[in-house]
C-alpha cells in the first residue's frame, strides 16, 4: 500500500480532521466577536503610510480568533506534556503581547525581548533542535550533536520565524493563507511519519486559518494583526522543532527552511536590504515581496495568489524531500529552479526589468518633487 493509501486507512485520519474541523468552526464564529471587541478596545488599523495596502480603517486584532481556535482543539484532541505546556505558554505570552502592539504600536526592542522571553519558555520546556543533518556529505558524521548550542539556537530559530511571519503579513489574506500552506505541508510530513501529536497540532492551526480566511480575503473585513501574525509564526517554529527537526535526520537541515520558505527568505532578504542602506533592521519599509509584487502592478489579489504559489511550489518541495528517490529529487529541482526565478525576478529585477536600485529610485522621486516645488 503506497503512502496515501496507508493514511487514508489509518483511523488518526478521522481524528486529524475533527481537530481541523473544530477549530475551523470555533475560528469561524469567534470572528465576527473578535471584530467588534477590536472596535470597542480601539485596536483599529488606520492607514498612516505608504507602506498600507488599504485606504480605511479596519479591525486588526482577528489573530484571537485563530488563538482560540487552535487552543481549543489542541486541549481537547492533544494530551500535554511538559513540551506542549511550554509551547502553550509561550503562544499565550505572545498572544497577549500582540494584542498590547495592536492597541498602542509597542516599540520594537521591548517586543522582541519578550518575544525571546517566550521562545526561552518554549525551549526550557523541551522544545530544543538537538540534532542537525550534516551539510557536508563528506563527513564521515551524518549529523550534527549540538549539545548546549541547542538552546540558543533554538530560540533564534523560534523567534527569527515569528518575526518572519509577522513581516510578510502586508496584504488582505497574505500571512494567513501562507501560513495555511505551511501548516497544511508540515501536517502532512507528520502524517508520513506517523507523528499523531504533531498532525493533530498542524490540524487545529490550518483549520484555525481556514474559519478566518473568509473575513480576510480581499477586501478584508478584519486583519489578524501582530495577535495573529506573530502567534502563527511562534507556532509554526516550535511544532516544526519537535516534528521536521527531529525526524528525517539526512534532509532535517532543508526541510524545515523549505516549509517556511517565503518568510524566511522575505525577513533575510529585509534585513540585508535595511542593513545596506544603513537602516536598522527593525526600520519598516516598502520593499517586502508584497510591495514590490504591487509596485510591479500585480492587484492585491494577483500578488497574493503568486505568493501562494510560491509557498505552495516549496511546501511540495519539503514532502519531495521527505519521499526520497531519484524522480523525486529532479521534481524537487525543477520546482526550486521555478521558485528561484520568480525570486530573482520580484527581488532583485524592478519592473522595468532592469536590476533594482533602491537608493536611486528615491534620489529619483526626491528630484521630481524638488520640481515640481520649483515648477
Amino acid at each position: 500500500m503506497n503512502d496515501l493509501g496507508r493514511i487514508l486507512a489509518s483511523q488518526d485520519i478521522w481524528y486529524v480532521l475533527l481537530a481541523l474541523l473544530t477549530a475551523a468552526i470555533i475560528s469561524c464564529v469567534f470572528t465576527p466577536l473578535v471584530k467588534v471587541l477590536s472596535v470597542k478596545y480601539g485596536a483599529v488599523d488606520i492607514p498612516k503610510d505608504g507602506r498600507r495596502m488599504h485606504d480605511h480603517p479596519i479591525p486588526r486584532m482577528g489573530g484571537l480568533a485563530i488563538f482560540f481556535g487552535f487552543l481549543v482543539s489542541v486541549l481537547v484532541f492533544v494530551p500535554l506534556d511538559a513540551a506542549k505546556k511550554g509551547m502553550l505558554l509561550g503562544a499565550v505570552i505572545i498572544v497577549v503581547l500582540g494584542v498590547l502592539d495592536d492597541k498602542y504600536a509597542l516599540p520594537a526592542k521591548p517586543k522582541f525581548l519578550v518575544q525571546i522571553v517566550a521562545a526561552l519558555i518554549a525551549v526550557l520546556a523541551g522544545n530544543r533542535i538537538e540534532v542537525l543533518s550534516n551539510p557536508n556529505i563528506f563527513s564521515a558524521n551524518e549529523v550534527w550533536e549540538l549539545g548546549w548550542l541547542s538552546y540558543p539556537i533554538t530560540v533564534i530559530w523560534i523567534v527569527a520565524i515569528t518575526n518572519a511571519v509577522n513581516l510578510i503579513d502586508g496584504l488582505d489574506g497574505l500571512a494567513c493563507g501562507v501560513s495555511t500552506i505551511s501548516s497544511a505541508t508540515m501536517l502532512i510530513i507528520a502524517m508520513r511519519v506517523g507523528e499523531l501529536d504533531v498532525e493533530v497540532m498542524m490540524a487545529a492551526l490550518v483549520g484555525a486559518c481556514i474559519g478566518f480566511l473568509p473575513y480576510n480575503f480581499n477586501p478584508a473585513k478584519i486583519f489578524m494583526g501582530d495577535t495573529g501574525s506573530t502567534f502563527l509564526g511562534f507556532i509554526m517554529a516550535t511544532v516544526s522543532v519537535n516534528g521536521m527537526f527531529k525526524q528525517h535526520a539526512f534532509i532535517s537541515f532543508v526541510v524545515p527552511f523549505l516549509v517556511l520558505g517565503l518568510p524566511i527568505f522575505d525577513v533575510c532578504f529585509a534585513v540585508v536590504r535595511r542593513v545596506s542602506h544603513g537602516q536598522s533592521p527593525m526600520q519598516p519599509d516598502r520593499g517586502h515581496v508584497h510591495h514590490r509584487l504591487i509596485d510591479m502592478g500585480f492587484s492585491q489579489k494577483q500578488a497574493v495568489g503568486v505568493l501562494y504559489v510560491i509557498s505552495a511550489i516549496l511546501g511540495l518541495s519539503a514532502v519531495v524531500l521527505t519521499a526520497g528517490g531519484a524522480g523525486k529529487a529532479m521534481l524537487f529541482l525543477v520546482a526550486m529552479g521555478v521558485a528561484v526565478a520568480v525570486a530573482w525576478r520580484v527581488f532583485l529585477v524592478g519592473p522595468s526589468g532592469e536590476e533594482d536600485e533602491p537608493q536611486k529610485q528615491e534620489d529619483k522621486s526626491a528630484e521630481q518633487e524638488e520640481d515640481k516645488r520649483d515648477g
